[in-house]
């Protein structure tokens, strides 16, 4: 970096320059908080010539990816050995003292009493059914065995499992998708 000490300011780095430098760029993809300073003109060319992922292999860019989508973050793979019932707390038996009247419950897996079989002698629409076969099931079905069959299928499918596959994310949205279909079906 060139300081000009007369006047306390920067000057663009650009070789052969002696502008004001005021724009900053990091030195390089390993030192992203080290910066290099330009002027206006030479700091576009220098973000139009740099290439994060240059000198990376195609599976060093995609685990970078990767790495980005949970903010550079460990995570950890679901385990069939840690059952689901052991983690986290449950409504009416919270470590914090939370009331389960406060409990927020999206997906209704504390509720049940409040859902109740409705499908007998009801015809399901064309989304319902594409839902019923994604799990595999038929009418008429009850709320236990679609959350049986939807954890069933999470463990599955889910991406952290399948090493986070293309096919792998977009099966588990379809998985989704249908059991949100099926759960507004049976509260009908």
């Amino acid at each position: 970096m060139h300081i000009d000490l007369n006047e306390e300011t920067l000057t663009c780095e650009w070789p052969g320059c002696v502008c004001a430098a005021e724009h900053k760029a990091p030195r390089s993809r390993d030192m992203l908080r080290e910066y290099r300073w330009f002027c206006l003109e030479h700091i576009r060319d220098y973000n139009r010539r740099w290439n994060y992922f240059d000198g990376m292999t195609e599976e060093e860019v995609e685990a970078d990816l990767r790495r980005d989508t949970v903010w550079q973050r460990p995570t950890w793979p679901f385990s069939e050995s840690d059952p689901a019932e052991s983690r986290g707390p449950k409504p009416g038996n919270s470590p914090f003292g939370i009331d389960p009247a406060y409990f927020n419950d999206n997906f209704g897996f504390f509720d049940e009493a409040e859902f109740e079989q409705k499908s007998q002698g009801v015809v399901a629409n064309l989304e319902t059914r594409v839902a019923l076969s994604t799990f595999g099931l038929e009418l008429p079905i009850d709320l236990k065995a679609l959350k049986a069959k939807y954890k069933e299928l999470v463990k599955r499918y889910h991406p952290d499992i399948n090493g986070g596959t293309k096919e792998a994310e977009e099966k588990f949205k379809e998985i989704h998708t249908a059991y949100e279909t099926l759960r507004r079906f049976l509260v009908i």
